[in-house]
């Protein structure tokens, strides 16, 4: 219970519950306000005592006293841990409080309204942005978490992830950048990097926009041009939390995190501005590792993975990839060697294979050559980072067109979900000392990392829901508002936005098209589980429900 309040007495429930059994949701609704506000707020005013705690709460009991459904009381109740009000069991009063006012722990998320998302303006971590009606599309579950900064967050197996990254990149030659603000100009995310203009990462499926010119970075390069115009270091690394639209599963968010990291050389300040000579010198400094490594492809190629002519000399481009390669495999060794050994520890049975890695021609709009860096381990080729030669351009339009170098990007979240073994990126996000406490001092001490040990396995609860697509043009008969094109992101988007971190799943389970009217129908898969505790079907319901309703009006669909 809170500290400080007072329970509501017998009477007062025994009044309440008669309220419940009998009466209109919106009766009840009344009793209850009274029965809070006397017993509870010394106020007297149940508004009064929640808006300061929480807006969300305010908007909660504002929707359900207008709905005055059972439909949408068994939303708010499920979702404040209260299952007995699905249930019409009994009425306890310490349950009464904490689903009517006080949030005591971190139960399964608020239903949202998908419209709670229209303002005209919107807050990050206290700076204030205008919005625009038609780009505005970042939920209220998105913006929330703009505040967490989980990489900065000691103990916290992302900044743990963070630590041993850096470890690899010393200073002072590499400066450390790791609170560099969520929100980005276009031209910071996609311009400056040399994205064309039909780039499907620009699209408002893909990319969380405030308005037509600002949005909230989809990668750290965001923040490349602008490190290397201040020029402070000959390397830097810049880590951080970043935003995408994308599908629900236990390997994808929302909000994720990467490190960008570069090292750049200076013509004007080596030896005889003999670039390739200097890195060349660098790289005897590094660790050499005893890895098997396969890296059949060129340092270049003409056609699949060019150098950059007219901007650097093949001597140049040669060393500048031998010395990122290098520096990647040995930070990348150091990750999976740490993370076979806790796998070692844990499990006697785990198959002790040779760590392998591969290096594979890619494409980037702002390296040339490009390459990724993929890793054999536990029985599978795995994708770990990107990399390249920085494109002139990037040096030239920041102002230091004399330096040219490389840079990587690599995700954190999925690098440290294989080092601890956690087998949902949900778990990231949660307050539940039963996951964080585990990892408590290993920022003070990264040789005793240990995996992740799972809580009691809660069960999940699948729903189906189908629906026929409409046409951009017309207005569904189920009651929705007709919008654009349909696109896959807008469901997940929309399930998100109603059940938050319950919704574990969301996979797409049937399409049909009607032969005579050339209709589209799709069928989804929902799975809900909390992370945390056992939720009731009756609480899987509500959210479903609220999901079939939202998805009828933020998508214009008509449900089967």
């Amino acid at each position: 219970m809170v500290q400080g309040r007072r329970r509501v007495g017998p009477a007062a429930d025994g009044a309440l519950r008669r309220s419940f059994r009998a009466s209109s949701p919106a009766c009840f609704l009344t009793s209850l306000r009274q029965a809070i506000g006397t017993r509870v707020c010394p106020s007297g005013a149940l508004d009064d005592a929640i808006a300061p705690q929480s807006a969300r709460l305010t908007w909660h009991y504002d929707w359900l006293r207008r709905e005055a459904s059972w439909a949408r009381a068994a939303e708010l109740i499920a979702w404040a841990g209260a299952p007995w009000f699905c249930d019409g069991l009994t009425l306890p009063d310490a349950t009464l409080q904490m689903a009517c006012s006080w949030r005591l722990t971190d139960p399964a998320p608020a239903p949202k309204s998908p419209n709670q998302r229209k303002s005209s303006s919107v807050t990050v971590r206290g700076k204030a942005y205008g919005t625009h009606p038609a780009w505005f599309n970042v939920p209220p579950n998105v913006l929330d978490a703009t505040s967490r900064q989980l990489h900065l967050q000691r103990g916290h197996p992302i900044y743990i992830t963070r630590q041993i990254i850096e470890s690899h990149f010393p200073r002072p030659t590499f400066k450390y950048y790791n609170e560099y603000s969520p929100v980005v100009s276009a031209h910071q995310n996609f311009d400056s990097l040399g994205f064309p203009a039909n780039h499907p990462g620009r699209a408002l499926t893909d990319t969380y926009y405030i308005n037509e010119t600002t949005l909230l970075r989809t990668h750290t390069s965001a923040h490349q041009a602008d490190t290397f115009r201040a020029d402070e270091s000959d390397g830097y690394l810049v880590s951080a939390d970043v935003y995408r639209r994308d599908e629900i599963d236990r390997s994808h968010y929302p909000v994720f995190h990467q490190m960008e990291g570069a090292r750049s050389w200076d013509r004007s300040k080596v030896p005889n501005g003999d670039v390739a000579a200097a890195v060349r010198r660098d790289l005897e400094t590094l660790p050499r590792h005893n890895v098997k490594v396969e890296d059949p492809n060129p340092p270049f190629h003409d056609e699949r993975n060019p150098l950059q002519e007219g901007h650097h000399s093949a001597a140049e481009a040669e060393a500048i990839g031998e010395h990122l390669k290098r520096s990647l495999e040995n930070m990348v060794v150091d990750i999976f060697s740490r993370a076979k050994a806790a796998a070692l520890k844990d499990d006697p049975n785990f198959v002790d294979e040779p760590l392998q890695m591969r290096w594979v021609e890619a494409y980037f709009p702002f390296t040339s050559p490009s390459w990724e860096l993929e890793v054999y381990y536990a029985g599978d080729w795995l994708e770990v980072l990107g990399c390249g030669v920085v494109k002139q351009d990037l040096y030239t339009n920041a102002g230091v067109p004399s330096q040219l170098g490389w840079a990587f990007g690599i995700g954190i979240d999925r690098i440290a979900m294989l080092l601890f073994k956690i087998p949902d990126i949900r778990l990231f996000w949660s307050r539940d000392q039963r996951f964080l406490s585990q990892f408590d001092g290993v920022s003070d001490r990264l040789d005793t990392l240990k995996r992740f040990v799972p809580f009691s396995k809660y069960p999940p609860c699948p729903k189906d829901v189908s629906f026929w697509l409409r046409p951009a043009t017309t207005t569904s008969s189920a009651g929705g508002n007709a919008k654009g094109a349909f696109h896959e992101n807008d469901v997940m988007e929309v399930v998100r936005s109603i059940a938050g971190d319950v919704v574990e799943d969301v996979k797409l389970i049937d399409e049909f098209t009607h032969p005579k009217t050339g209709r589209r129908s799709v069928a989804y898969r929902i799975v809900y589980r909390s992370l945390e505790r056992t939720l009731t079907n009756e609480e899987a319901n509500a959210f479903h429900d609220g999901v079939r309703r939202a998805l009828v009006e933020e998508l214009g669909v008509e449900l089967r």
